[in-house]
């Protein structure tokens, strides 16, 4: 079975920064792409960040570009994502999906849960003001 388990998240002040880790269990990281999603209190799910396994290749939404990184770590079939100069907004619950393949790869670029295959339970990020 795949497993998914995104970690890391906390409160912080607006300013400050936090690293969120997606670790797999179950399965290897391939030809994959990962992607991290939020929630916050009545609103959508939101496609926040992704990384290609396929080329490396890194997507992010315009709310957090520039202050968000994504990042894999194979040998530890890990995904960071590396949240700097948060903001109150950025407050959700944070999740880390698995899309495989070819699916995942036309999710990636889109920031699209539709493709992602497997979600891991979310982690909270609360960024106070």
């Amino acid at each position: 079975d795949v497993q998914l388990q995104a970690s890391g998240g906390g409160l912080v002040q607006a300013g400050g920064s936090l690293r969120l880790s997606c670790a797999a269990s179950g399965y290897t990281f391939d030809d994959d792409s990962i992607g991290w999603f939020r929630q916050a209190p009545g609103t959508g799910r939101e496609g926040v960040s992704c990384i290609s396994m396929h080329d490396g290749s890194t997507y992010y939404a315009d709310s957090v570009k520039g202050r968000f990184t994504v990042r894999s770590d194979n040998a530890k079939n890990t995904v960071y994502l590396q949240m700097s100069s948060l903001k109150p907004e950025d407050t959700a619950v944070y999740y880390c999906a698995l899309g495989t393949r070819y699916l995942g790869r036309l999710a990636c670029p889109r920031l699209s849960a539709y493709g992602m295959g497997y979600w891991g339970k979310g982690t909270q990020v609360t960024v106070s003001s």
